[in-house]
């Protein structure tokens, strides 16, 4: 499948419930987040909304009554349309039809196709009373500290970018975790973690240097479980955030 692109004339019949009652950790839904936008997002776009008459954000799909059904459509496509078939097992179709559901249930943005948002000011923002590229990279400039940026809306919907500004906890990505340490020589190191098993730590610092720590000679550590970025909420007005969510949504690789 290189797109879900015309599985969704199937928009607007009856709603689909996450995996008809069965569990779906966050995990999956990321999975199937990941797999969106590398196959899906270029014709649908990261909001699923880019072709007319369609917004697989709705949860509703004209040739789909069960969760089955779309996985069904998914791996096989549809006869005599431009939707091809997917090699895909039941397991990462289905990753992928949760987040299908996830997307009809985010929350609302201010952000908006009344109110796109502005990218020349959000940048403005991002590199001025932001202070974005303390901690983010972004191509050639800013710090290792956090995620680079430099392409980031190829991977995050507009939605979760303006969620991840006004509320950094609400979800942590397995490749956005932080690392606290402290040698045995009482230095602190801290970064992003890349990599862990029983006896060492790999991370990025905020230089972008690879630091491997042996567990055995740390006085402690700590994979955070929060996030180290502050919230934007309050410091933004509505369309100030717009505006920097529009600027994010478009770095899709290369410096801005």
């Amino acid at each position: 499948m290189s797109c879900l692109r015309f599985v969704f004339p199937l928009l607007l019949a009856a709603p689909l419930f996450a995996q008809e009652g069965h569990g779906v950790t966050p995990a999956d839904i990321e999975r199937g987040g990941q797999v969106y936008m590398t196959n899906c997002a270029a014709c649908h776009g990261p909001d699923g909304d880019t072709v007319p008459n369609v917004n697989l954000a709705s949860n509703r799909f004209r040739h789909a009554a069960t969760d089955q059904e779309l996985i069904g459509i998914i791996q096989k496509g549809i006869p005599g349309t431009p939707m091809p078939p997917g090699n895909y097992t039941d397991a990462q179709a289905g990753v992928i039809v949760a987040y299908l559901h996830s997307m009809a249930t985010a929350t609302k943005t201010v952000r908006s196709s009344a109110n796109p948002g502005d990218a020349a000011r959000g940048k403005a923002i991002v590199e001025g009373s932001g202070q974005c590229r303390t901690c983010h990279r972004i191509g050639e400039e800013g710090s290792f500290a956090g995620p680079d940026l430099s392409d980031i809306g190829r991977s995050r919907r507009a939605a979760d970018l303006e969620r991840s500004l006004t509320d950094p906890d609400a979800e942590i990505r397995q490749d956005n975790r932080t690392v606290r340490a402290v040698r045995g020589d009482g230095s602190k190191v801290g970064g992003l973690l890349l990599n862990q098993d029983t006896y060492s730590l790999q991370l990025i610092d905020a230089a972008g240097k690879l630091v491997s720590l042996d567990k055995s000679k740390l006085r402690e550590f700590e994979i955070m479980k929060t996030s180290p970025m502050p919230s934007y909420k309050g410091k933004l007005s509505d369309q100030e955030l717009a505006d920097v969510v529009s600027y994010l949504a478009s770095l899709k690789g290369g410096s801005r």
